[in-house]
């Protein structure tokens, strides 16, 4: 493995189904064993409830303030410097319950790809 310095300037942020933006910070096969996104969710948006395949999750807030859904848990506000933790197959969601975009690291191990991503929002709970 070499060395490498990714200038997050160049890269650019997409809109998802889910409804939220991704920034792909670090998400190559030649670190297969994570991944780094930035996450925007806008004033007032839910993201779909999901789940990931073999996938550990990691949230960490930046910026904004929401409320988080995970498994069994009751809805959790999170603010920033919170770190969200959501195992393999757990549902899904947060929402933006502040007046500015909420922002966080989704961080994943192994890193994360399109198959190990399942949309949940019409399951039955």
């Amino acid at each position: 493995m070499q060395e490498v310095i990714i200038k997050e300037g160049l890269l650019k942020e997409y809109l998802t189904p889910e409804r939220c933006y991704i920034t792909e910070l670090l998400n190559i096969p030649e670190h297969p064993q994570i991944s780094i996104a930035k996450a925007r969710v806008e004033p007032g948006v839910i993201t779909r409830w999901h789940r990931l395949k073999d996938t550990f999750e990691r949230y960490y807030i930046l910026q904004g303030k929401g409320v988080v859904e995970i498994g069994a848990l009751p809805p959790t506000e999170v603010n920033p410097g919170d770190i969200v933790i959501i195992p393999p197959m757990c549902p899904q969601r947060i929402k933006n319950t502040g007046t500015e975009d909420l922002l966080f690291l989704a961080i994943c191990t192994p890193r994360f790809t399109e198959d190990v991503y399942e949309d949940i929002e019409d399951f039955p709970f």
